[in-house]
This record gives C-alpha cells, structure tokens and sequence, in this order.
C-alpha cells in the first residue's frame, strides 16, 4: 500500500473570539478519504457558542479538555441539555442537531470522529448550520421563511438577520443558556475515564471500550470506541481488527513509538507519535505501540459498534492457540526453541510493562 500513514495535526478551518473549529484535511492525511473518515476538533473559548447544526456524517464526540454544556435534539424527540467534561464521549447518529457552550475559564475542547461514506465530501464533514450569516435559513427568500414560520416578513427580516456570527460566537456574560439535566445524560454520554475497566493490567494499562451495551447510540452512529491509557515505557500487544474494521487514532496525551506492518510482511509505519497526533490504520494491518517514559494515552474510534481484535503476543495470542507442531514447522525451528517461545508471555494480556 503506497499511502502516507504517518500522523498528522488538525488546521484551523474558521473561528474568532469564542473559539476555531479544526479538521484534518483528507489531501494531508488520505486514509481519512480512502477509509470514509472524518476527524475535527471543536475548541471553545469562555463564552464561545457553537451555533445549532446538524451534519452529513454520523459521528462521535469526545471531550478531550475542560467542561461545558451541549445541546442534542434528535429526530422528532425533544432536546436534551447535557453537562458534559473530560473525558465524556456523545454518540452522535445521522440527523442530530446539536449546539455546544463554554461557560467556564478553561477552554472547552471536543473531537470528532466519523463516518463520512454518506457525506458529501470522502473524508470530510460538512456541517448546516440552522442560524448564523451562513444558515439554513439566510438561503431561503422572506416568503418562504414567513410562510414557514408563519410570521410577517419584516419579523422574519429582522430575526434571520440578527446572528452576524458564522458558526461559533461570544455570547455576552448576561446572557442565559439552559441547565443541564442530569437524566438527559442517561443514554446519550459515558465517561471515558471514570466507566469501568475492560482491561486493567498493572504497569501496563487500561482499556475503556464504548459499545453498544455500555451506550446503545453508537449502534445507531456504526461506530465503536475505545480509550486507551498506556503506562510508561510499556508495549501494546502487535494486533490487528479481525472484522476488517478501521481504526482511527487520536492520541490525546503523551508521546511514544508506533510501528506498523502491511501487506507482504512490509513496515509501512515507524514514527513518534505525540498528544495531538491523528493516524489510520488499514483494514487487517498489525499494529504496536511502546510508551515514552511519560506514557501515551489515546482515543479510537473502529468502523464497527463492536469491534473484534486478534492479537500476535501474549497469552491470548493466536500463537498460543496454535499447536506446537505447527509452530515449529511455521518458524523452522527445533521444539526446544519453541517451548521456549511458548513458556513466555503466560499471563500478559495485550499490554506488557517494561521488564527493568
């Protein structure tokens, strides 16, 4: 596969006082456009109003800095008003409209990530905004918008007017949005870094895995997810996702080394990876990744709600599963040897900490 894999930042897209929106552009990064993905970042300012909008991919959000409040109505359903923090990813299915507000110091940072096969754009998201110079109903003619809204049309006039601001705003400090509720949060967020562990391995590290029995939605978006959290100089396990699903990192925090092996044995990747960092990785391809003494944490998302990998080391690798005459005829090697290479790695799962 002649394709650059290596990792990538996002670039800022438009923005002003209350906050950007970035996204990763598919001409830098092409697996976004080869494997029908989308990646963006939405970071807010105190007081910043992402304006409502609904999108052309299904998506999931991740809040990868500080708190907030989003606003998510669903097809025919009512809207629901969300506190939502580090760590908190949102499901966000086909037809959603949501809004997004910073009301504190720090800023508000969320990603997305998602699947653009119905999008306009491969590898793109494109985004309607409902109000705003750039809204759904600036393209619409007063007669229309008045019959619509069943208003004259110098009201109409003056409210599709009003919001000069295109896509995010600076809300004023007098002006108020609505409380979250905390039963609306039942169903539509889980917290990444507070669910509990689907792998906790001392030394090692811990894995969260979004799917569709811990928040159903991501069944509707086509998307699993996990968070990883790799403890320092430790190694995760040489793997692959055996139900041809991609997968897309972001690497929140952290730095360490990657490697990754394609089709004919061929290293198609080694690179650093660090916080900010988006990499694809392609159908069937093995993946590894060893820590930097700080450790390397990082959030994926795989095109399928639940996905199923198949790992090359440690004890639940499909080498162990093999007999050991056929590993001995698989690596021309002595049963000696291949005792010895199946003494090791009994009770390491997928990550493995450092031996010194």
């Amino acid at each position: 596969m002649d394709i650059d894999l290596s990792p990538k930042l996002a670039k800022k897209i438009y923005g002003g006082d209350g906050g950007s929106y970035y996204a990763w552009a598919a001409s830098e990064l092409p697996m976004l456009q080869k494997g029908n993905i989308g990646a963006a970042k939405l970071a807010l300012e105190k007081n910043g109003f992402a304006l409502p909008h609904y999108s052309d991919s299904s998506k999931v959000a991740y809040v990868l800095q500080g708190s907030g409040v989003a606003g998510i109505v669903l097809p025919e359903s009512e809207e629901k008003v969300i506190a939502i923090k580090k760590g908190d990813a949102i499901a966000l299915p086909f037809g959603v409209v949501t809004w997004w507000f910073n009301k504190e110091d720090t800023e508000l940072v969320v990603l997305f990530l998602g699947d653009t096969s119905k999008a306009h754009k491969a590898g793109e998201f494109t985004d309607f905004f409902i109000n705003g110079s750039n809204g759904i109903f600036t393209g619409f003619s007063t007669e229309f918008v008045s019959r619509a809204w069943d208003l004259e049309e110098n009201v109409v006039k003056s409210l599709v007017g009003k919001q000069t601001g295109k896509g995010i705003v600076k809300l004023t400090g007098s002006v108020k949005m609505p409380e979250p509720k905390k039963e609306h949060r039942d169903g539509m967020a889980l917290n990444c870094e507070e669910a509990p562990l689907d792998v906790n391995i001392k030394d090692g590290g811990r894995v969260v895995v979004l799917n569709t029995k811990n928040l159903p939605l991501v069944g509707e978006v086509g998307l699993g997810a996990d968070l990883v959290r790799l403890d320092g100089r430790a190694m995760c396990s040489p793997g692959f996702s055996c139900d041809s699903a991609l997968q897309v990192t972001y690497i929140v925090r952290g730095s360490g080394r990657v490697q990754v092996v394609g089709v004919d044995g061929r290293r198609v990747l080694e690179t650093t990876v660090k916080g900010g960092n988006l990499f694809i990785v392609p159908r069937f391809f093995v993946v590894s990744k060893i820590a930097d003494p700080d450790g390397l944490e990082w959030f994926s998302i795989i095109t399928t709600p639940n996905p199923i990998f198949t790992h090359l080391a440690g004890r639940t690798s499909v080498w162990k599963a093999l007999s050991p005459e056929v590993l001995e005829a698989s690596f021309n090697v002595p049963s000696d040897t291949e005792k010895l290479f199946r003494s090791k790695r009994l009770n390491a799962e997928i990550f493995f900490p450092p031996s010194n």
